[in-house]
């Protein structure tokens, strides 16, 4: 069995899905055909006290993409905590710095969602789009750009609906845009090289709660052998105007520990990682009373030498994959999807072909460059933080000191914080 489509995206996450929404709702490129590809089923909600392992601190301008899909409403009511505060400090010294969303004249300066909830309402959207073909539980196993003129051919096996059989199906495009997380294999099937290396951290991600309120603030503390990040969360979408002392407690854990630190962390149970965390802390939110499971993430950076190939694109981190410290990831991705949606919105208003290279040429000239600077930048945070020379760690305080005290210049990097 064949099937006929303008564009597949294989990889169903947050970036996949939220292209596939951008391309189906533009003008120019509704009409187009397009199949969002998912090897596994969708993910489940949380609700309560239960919350997805796995966050995202979206920016301002990745909330207008998602607003500009008509799902930014729908993702609110689910559940979003909004952030109006960054309480950055250096545990080796006295540096701290604050930022404000009122220095910016802004309600907030982000958002803190898990990942589960911007897919489910994103996937929601699509299924009311004509143009999109939800493809779950399709499993790429080939790829061949040579027998169509001017088409991809990905083969692939998928579940016949109400049997547990399986079929295999081709699907042929014009473009294909791999979407499909770091460890891309439509990335290696295309044989597009990356640079890469291991940071040599793990990341614990889990759900705390805190004896003090999170005061809608992001926490972080940067030490030697890693930052440690907590983010607000709230249990429901009412939760942020409710009097229950307790809807404020509880944030999502980033612990960028090295990788023997991360590796004793896991191993201890829960009272006594509650203690630990409290410690590394300092205590900045009191006690830590309560711990969900724990998660274990290897960080490794992985940036692609090209984002494209012949009718072929890498979007997220299927193009480039960053430390977690700033929380950037996803915010990288959007800014991809609105890119490229706009090299295809620009390519069918002038009747150019979905094959023609220019249109995937521009949007890596656009992308590369700004990913590039991103993952530069993070990289020198954490290298900055990591060090261990007196000099350094004194210019690094007295810098944070100094950033804190100048109101101009921590109000033009709270505008860069929230995006």
């Amino acid at each position: 069995m064949s099937v006929e489509y303008d564009i597949v995206i294989v990889g169903g996450g947050m970036v996949g899905a939220a292209l596939a929404a951008k391309l189906a709702s533009q003008e120019a490129t509704s009409g187009l055909r397009i199949a969002l590809v998912e090897a596994g089923p969708q993910p489940p909600l949380f609700t309560g006290d239960n919350f997805d392992p796995r966050v995202v601190a979206l920016s301002q301008k990745s909330a207008a993409l998602l607003q500009s899909l008509g799902v930014w409403q729908d993702i609110v009511q689910v559940r979003a905590c909004a952030y109006t505060a960054m309480d950055i400090w250096d545990a080796e010294g006295t540096g701290n710095i604050q930022f404000y969303a009122e220095d910016v004249h802004q309600p907030c300066l982000g958002h803190i969602i898990e990942n589960s909830a911007v897919v489910r309402c994103l996937r929601n959207r699509l299924e009311s789009l004509p143009s999109v073909t939800l493809l779950d539980d399709y499993r790429v196993v080939g790829f061949d750009n040579s027998t169509l003129p001017g088409k991809l051919t990905l083969q692939g096996t998928d579940n016949l609906q109400d049997t547990d059989k399986e079929c295999t199906r081709e699907l042929h495009a014009s473009l294909v845009v791999a979407a499909d997380g770091a460890r891309s294999q439509m990335r290696e099937m295309v044989g597009l090289k990356t640079r890469e290396w291991d940071y040599h951290h793990t990341a614990i991600v889990t759900t705390v709660r805190c004896e003090r309120s999170h005061q809608h603030t992001c926490w972080q503390r940067f030490t030697q052998r890693g930052p440690i990040a907590l983010l607000p969360l709230q249990p429901s979408a009412s939760a942020s105007a409710s009097a229950d002392s307790g809807s404020r407690h509880f944030c999502s854990l980033v612990w960028s520990a090295q990788s023997d630190l991360a590796e004793e962390l896991m191993a201890l149970d829960t009272p006594a990682f509650c203690h630990r965390l409290g410690q590394a802390f300092e205590y900045r939110l009191g006690a830590v009373e309560q711990s969900a499971e724990r998660f274990a993430i290897p960080l490794r950076q992985r940036h692609a030498v090209d984002y494209i190939g012949s009718g072929f694109a890498l979007v997220g981190d299927a193009a480039h994959s960053i430390h977690p410290l700033a929380g950037q990831g996803v915010n990288l991705g959007f800014y991809d999807v609105q890119a490229l949606a706009e090299e295809v919105s620009r390519a069918c208003q002038r009747d150019i072909p979905l094959v023609d290279g220019s249109i995937l040429r521009r949007y890596q000239r656009n992308r590369k460059t700004q990913n590039l600077l991103a993952m530069a930048s993070m990289e020198s945070f954490k290298q900055l933080f990591a060090a261990d020379d007196p000099f350094v760690r004194w210019a690094r305080n007295s810098g944070m000191s100094l950033v804190n005290n100048q109101f101009f210049l921590k109000k033009q990097l709270a505008q860069i914080a929230a995006g």
